[in-house]
Formats: C-alpha cells, sequence, structure tokens
C-alpha cells in the first residue's frame, strides 16, 4: 500500500518532469565563451565583465592568444588583444555582446566575428580611461575563405 502511495504522490512530479517547459529550462543556461587573453590586460577583463552582465559564462586562459586566433582561423590582419570561441565561432577583439547573440541566433557560415584592433568606445574600451570618446568601428564576419564583410557598424 505505501508503494502505491508513493507512485501515485511521484506522479504529477513526473508528468511535470517529461512537459516541453523542461527543455525549455535546460536550454536557458548561459552560452559559454572561452577566452584567450593575456593575463595582465585590463581592456581583456573589462571585455569578460562585458560578456558576463550579458548573458554569457565565460572560461578565461591568461596565457595569451597568439596560437588560438590561428587554431580558430582568424586572419593576422584582423588580430586583436583576445580571442574567443563560443558556440563552434570564433571571436576577435571588442565584439558586442548583442553580435555574438545575434550570430548564435543566425548561425551563418562563418568563422565568427572580429573587432580589429582595439577601437576606442567598443566594449572593454569604454571604461572611465576613455571619457567619453566612441570611435567608429565594425564588427567583420569572418568568412571560411579568410575574407571578411561588416556584420554591424557601430558609429
Amino acid at each position: 500500500m505505501q508503494r502505491r502511495t508513493l507512485l501515485l504522490r511521484a506522479a504529477p512530479l513526473l508528468a511535470l518532469a517529461s512537459t516541453a517547459a523542461w527543455p525549455l529550462a535546460a536550454s536557458a543556461a548561459a552560452p559559454m565563451v572561452e577566452i584567450w587573453k593575456d593575463p595582465n590586460c585590463g581592456c581583456c577583463q573589462d571585455w569578460v565583465r562585458h560578456l558576463n552582465a550579458n548573458g554569457f559564462a565565460t572560461r578565461v586562459h591568461d596565457d595569451g592568444n597568439s596560437a588560438a586566433r590561428s587554431r580558430l582561423g582568424i586572419p593576422a590582419k584582423l588580430g586583436s588583444c583576445h580571442t574567443g570561441l563560443v558556440g563552434g565561432y570564433a571571436l576577435e577583439g571588442h565584439v558586442p555582446a548583442r553580435e555574438i547573440h545575434r550570430l548564435l541566433r543566425e548561425k551563418p557560415k562563418a568563422i565568427g566575428l572580429a573587432v580589429p584592433g582595439m577601437p576606442v568606445g567598443s566594449p572593454g574600451m569604454d571604461g572611465g580611461a576613455y571619457g567619453d570618446r566612441r570611435d567608429p568601428y565594425d564588427v567583420l564576419l569572418v568568412q571560411a575563405d579568410g575574407g571578411s564583410r561588416v556584420y554591424q557598424g557601430y558609429r
């Protein structure tokens, strides 16, 4: 009799676990961005904080990014101070979280996104030390052949 009572009480919980809401809750986990950067770079750490504040989990490797950039297929001419990997896409430089979310939503056939150099006003390069300065820059979609095109401009 106790076994039957236990099964009757557990039935609603088992039914809840099998509903469509369960996979939605599991997929709501923050996307993980793996990042390679110099251990002494402050703007890189500011970019990591930008990602965390905008719904990304991060795993940081403080041993430089040149090898990661090369391994992930980002051309050296598009280089910056840190390199990331999320959802199979490479990220180079101060890419805004908004464009990373868009990339993961749209899933284009590409290597990833890059913001070459270190433009002032981009995420991580927008702290108090820079005042209100905002230089124009482009987020580039890096294509499989090494070419790129503007994915989003910031003016």
